[in-house]
């Protein structure tokens, strides 16, 4: 059992953000050891999905429905879908970003912004 002190500082995420998650549905804890709460370690296998996502934008909702959803759930499968590939248009946008930044971060052209080849790179 980890207490949430220990989880927090494993996953990176404040306490409060875990009591938040838990409140939300995301989590459980598992009791407490006095006053803390403790979770299973398995937790922070959860925890590194909520935050992946959390990170690629989904809201605490979407992350959820899309914990509970079971292969019947079309509606939360057809929601998948369409977040998938609004991902990979921001991975594409994000790709051209860092291209286009690795490239004026050798360029001479003045401005760097101004550059043919950069502006070529950030071209959708």
């Amino acid at each position: 059992m980890l207490d949430i002190a220990e989880v927090a500082q494993r996953s990176g995420l404040a306490p409060s953000a875990l009591r938040f998650y838990e409140k939300k549905g995301l989590l459980s804890s598992n009791g407490r050891n006095g006053l803390r709460r403790t979770y299973e370690p398995e937790v922070l296998h959860r925890l590194a999905l909520i935050s992946c996502a959390r990170r690629a934008g989904f809201s605490v909702a979407e992350i959820g429905r899309f914990l509970l959803a079971m292969p019947g759930d079309t509606a939360v499968q057809q929601q998948m879908a369409v977040k998938a590939a609004a991902l990979d248009e921001d991975i594409a946008r994000l790709r051209r970003m860092r291209d286009s930044l690795d490239h004026a971060s050798t360029c001479t052209h003045e401005p760097l912004v101004e550059c043919p080849e950069f502006k070529r790179m950030l071209a959708p």
